[in-house]
Protein backbone atom coordinates (compact mmCIF):
# COMPACT_ATOMS: atom_id res chain seq x y z
CA UNK A 1 0.00 0.00 0.00
CA UNK A 2 1.28 3.42 -0.92
CA UNK A 3 2.35 5.60 1.91
CA UNK A 4 -0.03 8.43 2.68
CA UNK A 5 1.83 11.68 2.73
CA UNK A 6 0.29 14.74 4.26
CA UNK A 7 1.48 18.09 5.41
CA UNK A 8 -0.69 19.87 7.88
CA UNK A 9 -4.27 19.46 6.71
CA UNK A 10 -3.42 18.63 3.06
CA UNK A 11 -4.02 15.01 2.04
CA UNK A 12 -1.67 14.50 -0.92
CA UNK A 13 -2.67 10.91 -1.53
CA UNK A 14 -6.31 11.87 -1.61
CA UNK A 15 -5.66 14.69 -4.02
CA UNK A 16 -3.62 12.32 -6.27
CA UNK A 17 -6.41 9.75 -6.28
CA UNK A 18 -8.99 12.37 -7.11
CA UNK A 19 -7.03 13.37 -10.22
CA UNK A 20 -5.37 10.11 -11.41
CA UNK A 21 -7.42 7.34 -9.85
CA UNK A 22 -5.52 4.01 -9.65
CA UNK A 23 -2.67 4.98 -11.98
CA UNK A 24 0.75 4.36 -10.49
CA UNK A 25 2.96 7.29 -9.79
CA UNK A 26 5.13 8.07 -12.81
CA UNK A 27 2.69 6.73 -15.39
CA UNK A 28 2.73 8.53 -18.74
CA UNK A 29 -0.87 9.59 -19.35
CA UNK A 30 -0.35 11.96 -22.30
CA UNK A 31 2.18 11.38 -25.13
CA UNK A 32 0.47 11.95 -28.46
CA UNK A 33 3.73 11.72 -30.44
CA UNK A 34 4.98 8.43 -28.92
CA UNK A 35 8.30 9.68 -27.57
CA UNK A 36 8.13 7.24 -24.63
CA UNK A 37 8.53 3.47 -24.85
CA UNK A 38 4.89 3.00 -24.02
CA UNK A 39 3.92 4.51 -27.34
CA UNK A 40 1.24 7.04 -28.04
CA UNK A 41 -1.25 7.71 -25.26
CA UNK A 42 -3.78 10.35 -24.19
CA UNK A 43 -5.74 9.50 -21.09
CA UNK A 44 -6.83 13.07 -20.25
CA UNK A 45 -10.48 12.58 -21.15
CA UNK A 46 -10.71 9.42 -19.05
CA UNK A 47 -8.91 11.04 -16.13
CA UNK A 48 -11.21 14.05 -16.36
CA UNK A 49 -14.22 11.76 -15.98
CA UNK A 50 -12.62 10.10 -12.97
CA UNK A 51 -11.98 13.48 -11.37
CA UNK A 52 -15.69 14.38 -11.72
CA UNK A 53 -16.91 11.17 -10.08
CA UNK A 54 -18.58 12.04 -6.77
CA UNK A 55 -18.45 15.78 -7.38
CA UNK A 56 -21.86 17.53 -7.26
CA UNK A 57 -22.91 20.10 -9.89
CA UNK A 58 -24.01 23.60 -8.77
CA UNK A 59 -27.82 23.55 -9.02
CA UNK A 60 -30.77 25.52 -7.65
CA UNK A 61 -30.82 23.18 -4.62
CA UNK A 62 -27.21 23.83 -3.69
CA UNK A 63 -26.88 25.10 -0.14
CA UNK A 64 -29.96 23.38 1.23
CA UNK A 65 -33.54 24.47 1.59
CA UNK A 66 -34.19 27.87 3.15
CA UNK A 67 -37.35 29.06 4.86
CA UNK A 68 -38.83 30.58 1.72
CA UNK A 69 -37.11 28.53 -0.96
CA UNK A 70 -33.68 27.12 -1.75
CA UNK A 71 -30.92 28.84 0.14
CA UNK A 72 -28.78 30.04 -2.78
CA UNK A 73 -31.71 31.41 -4.81
CA UNK A 74 -33.15 34.70 -3.55
CA UNK A 75 -36.92 35.28 -3.55
CA UNK A 76 -38.05 37.94 -6.02
CA UNK A 77 -41.40 39.15 -4.64
CA UNK A 78 -43.88 41.07 -6.76
CA UNK A 79 -44.33 44.50 -5.10
CA UNK A 80 -48.01 44.68 -6.13
CA UNK A 81 -50.41 43.27 -3.54
CA UNK A 82 -53.60 42.05 -5.24
CA UNK A 83 -56.90 42.49 -3.41
CA UNK A 84 -58.87 39.48 -4.59
CA UNK A 85 -61.96 40.65 -2.66
CA UNK A 86 -62.28 44.11 -4.22
CA UNK A 87 -65.69 45.52 -5.10
CA UNK A 88 -66.77 48.57 -7.08
CA UNK A 89 -68.33 51.41 -5.06
CA UNK A 90 -70.05 53.74 -7.56
CA UNK A 91 -72.89 54.87 -5.28
CA UNK A 92 -70.43 56.14 -2.67
CA UNK A 93 -69.14 58.48 -5.36
CA UNK A 94 -72.32 59.66 -7.10
CA UNK A 95 -74.62 60.23 -4.11
CA UNK A 96 -74.19 63.85 -2.95
CA UNK A 97 -72.58 64.15 0.49
CA UNK A 98 -74.20 66.89 2.59
CA UNK A 99 -72.81 68.28 5.83
CA UNK A 100 -74.96 67.71 8.89
CA UNK A 101 -75.03 69.29 12.36
CA UNK A 102 -76.06 67.06 15.25
CA UNK A 103 -76.61 63.34 15.60
CA UNK A 104 -79.86 63.34 13.62
CA UNK A 105 -80.55 64.43 10.07
CA UNK A 106 -83.63 66.65 10.16
CA UNK A 107 -85.67 68.09 7.31
CA UNK A 108 -89.16 69.49 6.77
CA UNK A 109 -91.51 68.48 4.01
CA UNK A 110 -94.96 69.37 2.76
CA UNK A 111 -97.34 66.43 2.97
CA UNK A 112 -100.49 68.25 1.81
CA UNK A 113 -101.50 71.58 0.26
CA UNK A 114 -104.90 73.21 0.66
CA UNK A 115 -104.90 74.15 -3.02
CA UNK A 116 -105.81 77.16 -5.09
CA UNK A 117 -109.37 77.81 -6.35
CA UNK A 118 -111.54 80.03 -8.53
CA UNK A 119 -114.31 82.38 -7.38
CA UNK A 120 -116.68 85.00 -8.75
CA UNK A 121 -115.90 88.71 -8.71
CA UNK A 122 -115.51 90.16 -5.22
CA UNK A 123 -116.35 86.82 -3.60
CA UNK A 124 -115.30 86.02 -0.04
CA UNK A 125 -111.80 84.49 -0.03
CA UNK A 126 -110.82 81.89 2.53
CA UNK A 127 -107.30 80.73 3.18
CA UNK A 128 -106.27 77.13 2.57
CA UNK A 129 -103.96 75.20 4.84
CA UNK A 130 -100.59 73.67 4.03
CA UNK A 131 -99.48 70.66 6.06
CA UNK A 132 -95.84 70.62 7.08
CA UNK A 133 -94.13 67.63 8.67
CA UNK A 134 -90.68 66.82 10.00
CA UNK A 135 -88.56 63.78 9.32
CA UNK A 136 -85.66 62.68 11.52
CA UNK A 137 -83.01 60.07 10.74
CA UNK A 138 -80.30 59.05 13.19
CA UNK A 139 -76.68 59.37 12.13
CA UNK A 140 -74.86 56.03 12.35
CA UNK A 141 -71.21 55.35 13.09
CA UNK A 142 -68.92 53.32 10.84
CA UNK A 143 -65.49 52.02 11.91
CA UNK A 144 -62.54 50.19 10.43
CA UNK A 145 -59.78 49.24 12.89
CA UNK A 146 -56.26 48.01 12.19
CA UNK A 147 -53.05 47.19 14.08
CA UNK A 148 -49.48 46.62 12.91
CA UNK A 149 -46.56 45.40 15.02
CA UNK A 150 -43.27 47.23 15.34
CA UNK A 151 -41.49 44.29 13.74
CA UNK A 152 -43.67 44.47 10.63
CA UNK A 153 -43.09 48.21 10.35
CA UNK A 154 -39.33 47.65 10.53
CA UNK A 155 -39.20 44.71 8.11
CA UNK A 156 -41.84 45.30 5.43
CA UNK A 157 -40.50 46.67 2.15
CA UNK A 158 -42.43 49.18 0.08
CA UNK A 159 -45.53 47.67 -1.54
CA UNK A 160 -48.17 48.78 -4.03
CA UNK A 161 -51.80 48.04 -3.20
CA UNK A 162 -53.29 47.18 -6.56
CA UNK A 163 -56.82 48.42 -7.13
CA UNK A 164 -56.97 50.71 -4.11
CA UNK A 165 -59.08 53.45 -5.73
CA UNK A 166 -61.90 52.84 -8.19
CA UNK A 167 -62.03 55.05 -11.26
CA UNK A 168 -65.06 55.05 -13.48
CA UNK A 169 -67.47 53.66 -10.91
CA UNK A 170 -69.21 50.42 -11.82
CA UNK A 171 -67.70 49.99 -15.26
CA UNK A 172 -64.31 51.62 -14.87
CA UNK A 173 -61.01 50.38 -13.53
CA UNK A 174 -58.93 50.42 -10.39
CA UNK A 175 -55.81 52.48 -9.79
CA UNK A 176 -52.85 51.47 -7.65
CA UNK A 177 -51.55 53.21 -4.55
CA UNK A 178 -48.06 53.02 -3.11
CA UNK A 179 -47.51 51.96 0.51
CA UNK A 180 -43.97 52.72 1.74
CA UNK A 181 -44.33 50.69 4.94
CA UNK A 182 -46.51 48.12 6.69
CA UNK A 183 -48.66 50.67 8.51
CA UNK A 184 -49.47 52.60 5.38
CA UNK A 185 -50.38 49.37 3.60
CA UNK A 186 -52.80 48.44 6.37
CA UNK A 187 -54.29 51.95 6.37
CA UNK A 188 -55.00 51.61 2.66
CA UNK A 189 -56.66 48.22 3.19
CA UNK A 190 -58.84 49.60 5.99
CA UNK A 191 -59.81 52.55 3.79
CA UNK A 192 -61.05 50.13 1.12
CA UNK A 193 -62.97 48.21 3.80
CA UNK A 194 -64.69 51.41 4.89
CA UNK A 195 -65.71 52.36 1.34
CA UNK A 196 -67.04 48.85 0.70
CA UNK A 197 -69.04 48.96 3.93
CA UNK A 198 -70.57 52.28 2.86
CA UNK A 199 -71.56 50.87 -0.53
CA UNK A 200 -73.08 47.79 1.09
CA UNK A 201 -75.06 49.90 3.57
CA UNK A 202 -76.32 52.19 0.79
CA UNK A 203 -77.94 49.11 -0.78
CA UNK A 204 -78.65 46.70 2.07
CA UNK A 205 -78.48 48.72 5.29
CA UNK A 206 -81.17 47.97 7.87
CA UNK A 207 -81.70 50.25 10.86
CA UNK A 208 -83.81 47.62 12.65
CA UNK A 209 -82.00 44.34 12.04
CA UNK A 210 -78.53 43.52 10.81
CA UNK A 211 -78.71 44.09 7.08
CA UNK A 212 -75.12 43.53 5.98
CA UNK A 213 -74.06 40.59 8.13
CA UNK A 214 -72.18 40.93 11.40
CA UNK A 215 -73.14 44.44 12.45
CA UNK A 216 -75.26 44.52 15.63
CA UNK A 217 -78.95 45.32 15.17
CA UNK A 218 -79.75 49.02 15.12
CA UNK A 219 -76.24 50.22 14.26
CA UNK A 220 -76.84 50.55 10.52
CA UNK A 221 -78.74 53.16 8.58
CA UNK A 222 -81.47 52.05 6.18
CA UNK A 223 -80.31 51.46 2.62
CA UNK A 224 -82.19 51.83 -0.64
CA UNK A 225 -83.95 48.46 -0.39
CA UNK A 226 -85.39 49.17 3.07
CA UNK A 227 -86.14 52.83 2.43
CA UNK A 228 -88.08 52.04 -0.74
CA UNK A 229 -89.80 48.95 0.65
CA UNK A 230 -92.94 48.46 -1.50
CA UNK A 231 -93.34 52.11 -2.59
CA UNK A 232 -94.09 52.34 -6.33
CA UNK A 233 -93.00 48.73 -6.80
CA UNK A 234 -93.67 46.55 -9.82
CA UNK A 235 -93.48 43.09 -8.22
CA UNK A 236 -92.65 40.47 -10.86
CA UNK A 237 -93.21 37.64 -8.36
CA UNK A 238 -90.48 35.47 -9.97
CA UNK A 239 -91.48 36.37 -13.54
CA UNK A 240 -89.07 37.62 -16.20
CA UNK A 241 -88.45 41.31 -16.79
CA UNK A 242 -90.23 42.99 -19.70
CA UNK A 243 -89.85 46.45 -21.22
CA UNK A 244 -93.40 47.26 -20.13
CA UNK A 245 -92.25 46.73 -16.53
CA UNK A 246 -89.58 49.38 -17.00
CA UNK A 247 -92.04 51.86 -18.47
CA UNK A 248 -94.58 51.15 -15.72
CA UNK A 249 -92.09 51.62 -12.90
CA UNK A 250 -90.84 54.91 -14.30
CA UNK A 251 -94.44 56.08 -14.78
CA UNK A 252 -95.20 55.32 -11.10
CA UNK A 253 -92.43 57.73 -10.06
CA UNK A 254 -93.52 60.31 -12.64
CA UNK A 255 -97.16 60.20 -11.51
CA UNK A 256 -96.02 60.99 -7.94
CA UNK A 257 -93.88 63.92 -9.04
CA UNK A 258 -90.54 62.19 -9.49
CA UNK A 259 -88.06 62.25 -12.36
CA UNK A 260 -85.65 59.31 -11.99
CA UNK A 261 -82.21 59.94 -13.45
CA UNK A 262 -80.22 56.97 -12.11
CA UNK A 263 -81.12 53.32 -11.65
CA UNK A 264 -79.18 50.78 -9.61
CA UNK A 265 -79.64 47.10 -10.39
CA UNK A 266 -78.07 43.71 -9.92
CA UNK A 267 -75.63 42.70 -12.64
CA UNK A 268 -78.15 40.12 -13.86
CA UNK A 269 -80.84 42.76 -14.35
CA UNK A 270 -78.43 44.98 -16.29
CA UNK A 271 -77.85 42.05 -18.65
CA UNK A 272 -81.62 41.54 -18.91
CA UNK A 273 -82.12 45.20 -19.85
CA UNK A 274 -79.39 45.05 -22.47
CA UNK A 275 -81.17 42.10 -24.07
CA UNK A 276 -84.49 43.94 -23.97
CA UNK A 277 -82.96 46.99 -25.64
CA UNK A 278 -81.55 44.85 -28.39
CA UNK A 279 -84.78 42.91 -28.91
CA UNK A 280 -87.19 45.84 -28.53
CA UNK A 281 -85.34 48.73 -30.11
CA UNK A 282 -82.69 46.89 -32.15
CA UNK A 283 -79.88 48.64 -30.32
CA UNK A 284 -76.44 47.21 -30.92
CA UNK A 285 -74.13 46.94 -27.88
CA UNK A 286 -72.07 49.92 -29.01
CA UNK A 287 -75.24 52.04 -29.18
CA UNK A 288 -75.81 51.53 -25.46
CA UNK A 289 -72.89 53.58 -24.22
CA UNK A 290 -74.16 56.54 -22.24
CA UNK A 291 -72.68 59.85 -21.25
CA UNK A 292 -71.00 60.64 -17.98
CA UNK A 293 -72.30 61.11 -14.47
CA UNK A 294 -70.89 63.46 -11.87
CA UNK A 295 -67.55 62.76 -10.18
CA UNK A 296 -66.16 61.50 -13.49
CA UNK A 297 -68.25 58.31 -13.39
CA UNK A 298 -69.01 57.08 -16.92
CA UNK A 299 -72.44 55.60 -17.51
CA UNK A 300 -72.86 51.84 -17.75
CA UNK A 301 -75.90 51.89 -20.05
CA UNK A 302 -78.56 54.55 -20.57
CA UNK A 303 -82.20 53.76 -21.15
CA UNK A 304 -84.55 56.36 -22.59
CA UNK A 305 -87.85 56.61 -20.74
CA UNK A 306 -90.80 58.98 -20.57
CA UNK A 307 -88.84 61.16 -18.12
CA UNK A 308 -85.69 61.18 -20.26
CA UNK A 309 -82.43 59.26 -20.05
CA UNK A 310 -81.84 57.06 -17.01
CA UNK A 311 -78.35 55.72 -16.34
CA UNK A 312 -78.36 52.12 -15.13
CA UNK A 313 -75.52 51.14 -12.79
CA UNK A 314 -74.82 47.50 -11.85
CA UNK A 315 -74.20 46.85 -8.18
CA UNK A 316 -72.01 44.09 -6.77
CA UNK A 317 -74.08 44.19 -3.56
CA UNK A 318 -77.43 43.20 -5.07
CA UNK A 319 -78.68 39.65 -5.53
CA UNK A 320 -78.46 37.83 -8.85
CA UNK A 321 -80.56 34.93 -7.55
CA UNK A 322 -83.48 34.21 -9.84
CA UNK A 323 -86.67 35.56 -8.28
CA UNK A 324 -84.73 38.00 -6.07
CA UNK A 325 -83.25 40.30 -8.71
CA UNK A 326 -84.30 43.95 -8.64
CA UNK A 327 -83.78 47.42 -10.07
CA UNK A 328 -84.38 50.74 -8.28
CA UNK A 329 -85.09 53.98 -10.17
CA UNK A 330 -83.85 56.98 -8.18
CA UNK A 331 -84.67 60.65 -8.45
CA UNK A 332 -81.27 61.94 -7.34
CA UNK A 333 -82.71 65.32 -6.33
CA UNK A 334 -84.01 63.66 -3.13
CA UNK A 335 -81.16 61.20 -2.48
CA UNK A 336 -78.29 62.35 -0.27
CA UNK A 337 -75.78 61.19 2.30
CA UNK A 338 -75.92 63.30 5.44
CA UNK A 339 -72.45 63.43 7.00
CA UNK A 340 -71.65 64.50 10.55
CA UNK A 341 -67.99 63.57 10.08
CA UNK A 342 -66.44 62.17 6.93
CA UNK A 343 -63.84 59.43 6.97
CA UNK A 344 -61.13 60.33 9.50
CA UNK A 345 -57.93 58.61 10.64
CA UNK A 346 -57.16 58.40 14.35
CA UNK A 347 -54.42 56.65 16.36
CA UNK A 348 -55.61 54.48 19.24
CA UNK A 349 -53.92 53.81 22.58
CA UNK A 350 -50.49 52.18 22.37
CA UNK A 351 -50.29 49.21 24.74
CA UNK A 352 -47.35 47.27 23.31
CA UNK A 353 -44.90 47.08 20.45
CA UNK A 354 -47.57 47.81 17.86
CA UNK A 355 -49.52 50.72 16.41
CA UNK A 356 -53.32 50.51 16.55
CA UNK A 357 -55.51 52.90 14.59
CA UNK A 358 -59.04 53.38 13.34
CA UNK A 359 -60.91 54.99 10.51
CA UNK A 360 -64.34 56.37 11.36
CA UNK A 361 -67.24 57.99 9.56
CA UNK A 362 -70.57 59.34 10.89
CA UNK A 363 -73.33 59.41 8.28
CA UNK A 364 -76.83 58.35 7.23
CA UNK A 365 -78.55 57.86 3.86
CA UNK A 366 -81.69 59.85 3.08
CA UNK A 367 -84.32 59.48 0.37
CA UNK A 368 -86.41 62.52 1.19
CA UNK A 369 -89.38 61.29 -0.81
CA UNK A 370 -89.52 57.65 -1.84
CA UNK A 371 -92.61 58.43 -3.97
CA UNK A 372 -90.32 60.20 -6.43
CA UNK A 373 -88.59 56.85 -6.96
CA UNK A 374 -89.74 53.36 -7.97
CA UNK A 375 -88.57 49.79 -8.35
CA UNK A 376 -89.05 46.44 -10.04
CA UNK A 377 -88.54 43.50 -7.70
CA UNK A 378 -88.85 39.71 -7.73
CA UNK A 379 -87.33 39.40 -11.22
CA UNK A 380 -86.54 35.87 -12.37
CA UNK A 381 -83.71 34.74 -14.64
Amino acid sequence: MAETKSVGSIDYAGAYATTFGNLSSGTVYQDVCGFKPQGKSDMRETLNEKMQIGMKALTTTTGGIGTAGYAMVPVYLDPRVIDQTRKFTPLVEIIPRITNMGTTAEYNYISAKGGAYTRAEDAALAETNTTYDRDSTSIKYLYSVGRVTGQSIASYPSYILAGFQTTGGAVGSFTDQGAPNAKQLEVLVKTREMRELEENLIINGNATTSGVGTNPDGTEYDGIINLMSTTNTVDRDTAALTWDNVETAVRYAFDDGGRPTVAVASAGVVVDIRKLMQDTYRFSPQDMSGGSLGFGIPAAITIYTMVGPVTVIPSMYMSNVSGSKAIYFLDMSVVEMRVLQDMTYEDLAKTGDSDKFMLKCYEALLIKNTNFCSSITGISA
